[in-house]
């Protein structure tokens, strides 16, 4: 896959992805917009309703790009919303769960907190343990984005500057959330540098199919089209290996429950305390390709997870311990979500053999990931 392209390569790859929305789902897509709460330095938030003619609404709020409701059917046509997230904007300002933002400049983790580009050294702020994790403690999830309707969907920008986090170069950010007739959430990431930098986005949103707050997610039956991961050290740091997960509680090659293995005995499982592992997507001949399928058994819903990109990272809410009171005062309590954070590896900058995540003044960054909702 090359996810750095030049203006001519942009441009079709453009209408291919307008080819993909359809004109029908975009004439039939509604956006609607109202206040979401101001930040401590004045800044007004908004939230977007995003609705198709089927009744899905995806919600997504400009504090963090974040992505506050997904509301879809189930096999007997009953809506729920299947994203965690908040009511207000202080849920988003006083918690570090990440709850539907948009993640960088770097999602996932950087070890030691450094990296070196081209011959120099870049620290960066080490906000997990000695490690930096999705982009730093102020990272994009921090920010309020500018907003803007385009045709089916909502334009998302952002630009960081030279030395953002400790980033290097000015990143020109822009991420569009579409919602078609076909149930697809479809988010296309897009971005520019003035200097040589590292660059890897991805959304952090927790789904439960039975509904945000029902329970958590063990009998949610999971498929990954992956036939290796990336196994980390003690910090969640890559070893640089690409394990098979044949034979390891890690192989999800066949649907298979999120807690038949989970708890088994098992050094990386330890690790994470659960699963919080990259999984290297068997991308053929690359493009788009199926990364994964969820499916909920009581409910019916599906989620077919769809990405240009070569990694997934699962994580299976492992941290939430029942603290954190979200939408209508639900207890999101341990494994109550699972995240299908798709991006290159973690710490790819300090690990020459994992597809690059450099881009350099000139190029585009460009990556197309769709969630897509169904019911059997």
């Amino acid at each position: 896959m090359n996810r750095f392209l030049g203006a001519v390569g942009l441009a079709a790859l453009s209408t291919g992805a307008v080819a993909l929305s359809g004109s029908a789902d975009a004439a039939s897509l509604s956006v609607s917009v109202k206040p979401f709460g101001t930040m401590p330095d004045g800044q007004a938030v908004q939230l977007y309703r995003l609705e198709n003619s089927n009744g899905m609404e995806v919600d997504v709020i400009t504090y963090g790009g974040a992505i506050q409701s997904i509301k879809a059917p189930d096999k007997d046509g009953r809506v729920a919303d299947v994203a965690l997230g908040f009511d207000n904007l202080d849920g988003y300002l006083h918690t570090d769960t990440y709850f539907g933002a948009l993640i960088g400049r770097y999602g996932n983790r950087i070890g030691h907190a450094g990296f070196t580009l081209e011959g120099k050294a870049y620290k960066l702020p080490a906000n997990d343990a000695a490690n930096t994790l999705h982009g730093g403690p102020q990272g994009f999830d921090k920010h309020v984005w500018k907003a803007a309707e385009v045709p089916g969907g909502l334009e998302l920008t952002l630009v960081s500057k030279d030395g953002d986090e400790g980033f290097p170069g000015t990143l020109n950010v822009k991420v569009v959330y579409t919602v078609t007739d076909k149930n697809e959430l479809k988010i296309d990431y897009t971005a520019t540098t003035d200097k040589p930098t590292v660059v890897n986005l991805t959304n952090h949103s927790y789904f439960n199919l039975a509904g945000a707050g029902e329970g958590d997610v063990l009998q949610h039956q999971v498929m990954l089209n992956a036939d290796r991961f990336t196994p980390v050290d003690s910090g969640l740091i890559p070893t640089g290996e690409l394990k098979p997960v044949k034979g390891t509680p890690f192989d999800f090659t066949k649907a298979t429950a999120i807690g038949a293995r989970i708890d088994q005995k098992d050094e990386q499982l330890n690790f994470g305390k659960g699963y919080d592992h990259n999984w290297v997507l068997n991308k053929g001949n690359g493009g788009m390709t199926k990364a994964a399928e969820v499916y909920e058994p009581n409910s019916g819903r599906v989620l077919e997870v769809l990405t240009t990109e070569p990694g997934l990272q699962f994580y299976t809410g492992n941290f939430l311990d029942g603290s954190i009171h979200g939408k209508g005062g639900k207890t999101y309590g341990r494994r109550g979500g699972f995240c299908m954070e798709t991006q290159h590896y973690p710490d790819s900058p300090n690990k020459p053999s994992f597809p690059s995540t450099e881009l350099k003044p000139g190029q585009t960054y460009h990556t197309t990931t769709v969630y897509r909702f169904s019911a059997r």
